[in-house]
């Protein structure tokens, strides 16, 4: 979730580290596709496969030191700090928030049902799963360039997206999604703040996410919670998700509060999240439980009770272990190499469960299956994309093939490019106007936010920015 900084010293070189052999594709695709114009695989069903694997695996870190780059900046705020491409991973924070997307089955099963309290538990999930793929993904994406889009259309899982970077001091992200059969809008504005503390970095939330069921009338907006990684100065790097997300339905005044826990003392409520949904009346209509890292789970509020202080009885009896107690941080600076794994309570109901990776995700920077189709540029996309989509960035594209050390010029050359343009426009008196986006008010909420002015997909981008 970084941000790199417009001020790049362009000292930094990977010109010395070798990109080992190419990733084979996972051998497991089916025998029952054939290739169109030798680019595109396409199954019998007529839906298209992407692709299983990047073009090159991803390279050792081991080599270099966070700490080298961090050590001045404590406290301060990580947008205007530059950081070398090699804590990168290939692709933009716009393609990150297209992630969400993953999981979408959670919003045709929100629309599908009849009920609120089904529905909200639904949406409920979906957000939980919208920061299930930062699970082990400590690489920083490339902050967008101002101008910068990014599109998706994926007619298999029906829907398309569309994101701008609005802003770039403050990074902002606004994105726009609709379902194909009109069913659903997804939209929002993401700046998350970034800050150094030493021995991690926080990035705080900033921006409002909202969800239109439009069958049902419906409008549900939240926050996401504060997402931090961990060891950054020396160990293994590792994420937590932690803070309070409420997510409000707007027409029948229910709620999901979703308690996403710190690690704690001892590591024990690692990636946990607990909470409750509630009706106008502030009445529990259900208890929410689970890890964002694994799965999620509802169940009723009396059986939840229940069960919890059975298992306190339980707890009270066992004597206290005589092993050296660590601190609250020596926990934080060293992920338990074990996690445990939901306690299932009987009677409950499974709302969501994590995708399996890919078999060789760990040499693809931790990708999902979802994840490693993004940057995915197919035999003739080039003629119908806007000259400003993620896709078309020469330097994500080299890290991507392997070619780190064109890949870090070329990024040298972009905020190069970037700052020359904000010069001249500063010049000329003229203000930057965002092209697919506006701002105003969220009409759910009222909080400032970014909107869709609609057009993008007319495809008429005659007057986008040059920005690479």
């Amino acid at each position: 979730t970084g941000f790199d900084s417009d001020n790049s010293s362009g000292e930094f070189s990977e010109a010395n580290h070798k990109v080992p052999e190419m990733l084979d594709v996972d051998s497991r695709q089916s025998n029952k596709t054939e290739k169109h114009n030798g680019e595109t695989e396409v199954q019998e069903n007529g839906i298209k496969r992407h692709r299983t694997s990047l073009p090159a695996p991803m390279f050792s870190r081991s080599d270099f030191s966070v700490w080298s780059i961090l050590k001045k900046c404590i406290g301060l705020e990580l947008s205007k700090i530059t950081m070398p491409i090699v804590f990168n991973e290939p692709l933009s924070f716009l393609q990150r928030i297209t992630e969400y997307m993953e999981h979408i089955y959670l919003i045709n099963k929100a629309c599908s049902h009849a009920d609120p309290l089904e529905r909200m538990q639904a949406v409920a999930a979906f957000a939980v799963s919208a920061v299930a793929s930062q699970w082990e993904r400590t690489g920083k994406p490339f902050n967008p360039l101002l101008g910068e889009t990014y599109e998706l259309t994926r007619e298999d899982l029906g829907f398309r997206f569309i994101s701008e970077q609005v802003s770039h001091h403050p990074p902002i992200s606004a994105f726009y999604s609709e379902g194909l059969n009109k069913d659903f809008i997804f939209h929002g504005s993401i700046y998350p703040k970034l800050k150094f503390w030493g021995k991690s970095i926080e990035a705080e939330p900033r921006g409002t996410i909202t969800l239109e069921l439009l069958k049902h009338n419906e409008a549900y907006t939240w926050t996401n919670p504060t997402c931090c990684v961990h060891n950054v100065i020396i160990g293994k790097l590792w994420l937590e998700q932690y803070g309070v997300v409420e997510i409000v339905n707007h027409s029948t005044g229910d709620k999901c509060v979703l308690n996403f826990k710190p690690c704690g003392l001892f590591g024990k409520e690692l990636h946990r999240v607990e909470g409750y949904i509630q009706d106008k009346h502030r009445k529990k209509l259900r208890v929410i439980y689970g890890k964002w890292t694994e799965c999620l789970w509802s169940t009723d509020p009396t059986t939840y009770e229940t069960y919890k202080k059975g298992e306190k009885r339980g707890s009270e009896q066992k004597k206290k272990s005589n092993e050296d107690i660590k601190s609250e941080n020596d926990v934080a600076d060293d992920m338990p190499e074990v996690q445990e794994t939901v306690q299932f309570i009987p009677g409950s109901k499974l709302l969501w469960r994590i995708n399996s990776r890919p078999p060789n995700s760990s040499q693809m920077y931790n990708f999902t299956s979802f994840a490693v189709s993004l940057n995915e540029l197919e035999k003739g996309m080039e003629a119908i994309l806007a000259p400003t989509d993620c896709r078309l960035r020469p330097d994500i594209r080299n890290m991507e093939n392997g070619n780190m050390d064109v890949a870090s010029r070329e990024k040298e050359r972009l905020e190069e490019k970037q700052r020359a343009a904000r010069k001249e426009r500063a010049k000329d008196e003229v203000e930057w106007h965002t092209r697919w986006f506006h701002q105003g008010p969220n009409p759910y909420t009222g909080t400032p936010d970014w909107l869709y002015s609609g057009g993008y997909f007319d495809r008429n981008f005659s007057d986008c920015p040059d920005i690479y």
